[in-house]
C-alpha cells in the first residue's frame, strides 16, 4: 500500500476548528457542531487515541473513519436505526442529534484486549467474573469464546475513565431502563453477528468493538457515532489466526491495536508519560488505515486532495451549514 504523493503536514485534519458553525463540542477525535434546527455536524479528524489520551494524528485516517462507517451503517441499516443524515464531505457525516446513553457497549468475540477493561487483561489478573459474565478457566490469549458476550462500561463524558458493569447494574443505577437494556443488546448483538459474517467475506475476524447509542426527540434508540472501524473495533487477518494462535503470538491487525502495543512496551500508559510516537510507525499505521478501508469495503481508497489543507476542504464543504 502506497500513500498518496503530497505534502503529507498539509493532509493532516490535527483540528477542525470552524467558527462559523455553533455549539462545538470537542472530542477525543471528532469534533461536533450542534445546528439550530437539531442536525449535528460531526468532523472526524486524523487524530489516534488511545488510553483515554491522543497519541498522534495520521494522515487520512478521518476519511477512512468516516467512509468505513458509512460503508457499514449502509450495511446494517435494516437491524436498527443509525442517526445519518447525509456526507457533505469525505470526514464528515451530519446527522440527528442525540441524547447520547451513559453506557458504552462492547461486543467481543474473543478473548483479547490491551486495555485495562478488556477481558484479556482481566483474565490474565487472575479475574474469571466480569461484566456479569463468567469466562472458564485454563483459556488461552484470543480464544474464541464460547459466544459472543458484552462487556459494557460506563461513558465518561468528563473525560475520565470507563469504568466496567454489569447488566445488573446498568439498571439498578437506572443508567438504563430494563426496556432500553434490551433494545440496544440486541441491536449490539445483532449489528456483530452481522459484522462478522461480512468480514469473514473479506477475508478478516471481527474480534470486538464498540457501539453507541442514542435517544431522538422521540425517545427511539438509534445507534451513534461510528461502526466497526479501525478505531472502533479489533479485526485479524483470518488466514494469520490459526498459526498465531497456536504459538502464543497476536495475529496480524487492522486496528490501532499494535501502535497500544508499541506505547505500554516502552510505559505504562495510564500513569506515565506517552513517549512521542515515531514518523515511521504514523507512515505504517496511515498504511494500515487505508489496507483495513478497501479490505473491509472492498472498494479504492481515493483521497479527497481538494484544497491547500483538508480544514480548508472540509470549510468548504460546509458552507451552506454557516448560521
Amino acid at each position: 500500500m502506497r500513500l498518496p504523493v503530497t505534502d503529507t503536514n498539509q493532509r493532516i485534519l490535527s483540528d477542525a476548528l470552524i467558527p462559523e458553525l455553533p455549539g462545538r463540542y470537542n472530542g477525543k477525535v471528532r469534533e461536533n457542531y450542534d445546528l439550530a434546527d437539531g442536525r449535528r455536524i460531526i468532523i472526524a479528524t486524523d487524530r489516534l487515541s488511545a488510553f483515554d489520551v491522543v497519541l498522534t494524528a495520521i494522515p487520512f485516517k478521518g476519511q477512512v473513519l468516516t467512509q468505513t462507517a458509512r460503508y457499514w451503517f449502509e450495511q446494517t441499516a435494516d437491524i436498527c436505526p443509525n442517526h445519518v443524515l447525509e456526507y457533505p464531505d469525505p470526514n464528515v457525516v451530519v446527522g440527528t442529534r442525540l441524547d447520547i446513553l451513559p453506557v458504552e457497549i462492547v461486543v467481543r468475540g474473543y478473548l483479547a484486549g490491551t486495555t485495562s477493561t478488556s477481558i484479556l487483561t482481566k483474565y490474565r489478573n487472575g479475574e474469571r467474573s466480569m461484566y456479569g459474565t463468567r469466562l472458564p478457566d485454563g483459556m488461552k490469549d484470543n480464544e474464541k469464546l464460547p459466544t459472543a458476550i458484552i462487556t459494557p462500561t460506563s461513558k465518561a463524558f468528563d473525560g475520565g475513565h470507563d469504568e466496567p458493569l454489569s447488566a445488573e447494574e446498568i439498571v439498578a443505577q437506572k443508567l438504563l431502563t430494563p426496556e432500553q437494556w434490551d433494545t440496544v443488546s440486541s441491536y449490539a448483538l445483532a449489528l456483530f453477528q452481522r459484522g462478522q459474517e461480512l468480514a469473514a467475506k473479506r477475508g478478516l475476524i471481527l474480534v470486538d468493538t464498540k457501539y453507541e447509542f442514542g435517544t431522538d426527540a422521540s425517545g427511539r434508540i438509534v445507534l451513534a457515532d461510528e461502526i466497526h472501524t479501525p478505531d472502533s473495533s479489533r479485526y485479524w487477518i483470518a488466514e494469520s489466526y490459526p498459526e498465531s494462535f497456536a504459538t502464543g503470538e497476536r495475529p496480524k491487525s487492522f486496528d490501532k491495536d499494535f501502535v497500544r502495543a508499541w506505547v505500554t512496551e516502552r510505559c505504562d500508559p495510564y500513569k506515565d508519560p506517552i513517549p512521542t510516537i515515531p514518523d515511521e510507525l504514523i507512515e505504517q499505521t496511515s498504511k494500515v488505515y487505508i489496507e483495513a478501508y478497501e479490505t473491509i469495503t472492498g472498494e479504492r481508497f481515493e483521497p479527497d486532495l481538494r484544497g491547500a489543507t483538508v480544514l480548508d476542504r472540509v470549510r468548504d464543504n460546509l458552507t451552506p451549514y454557516f448560521a
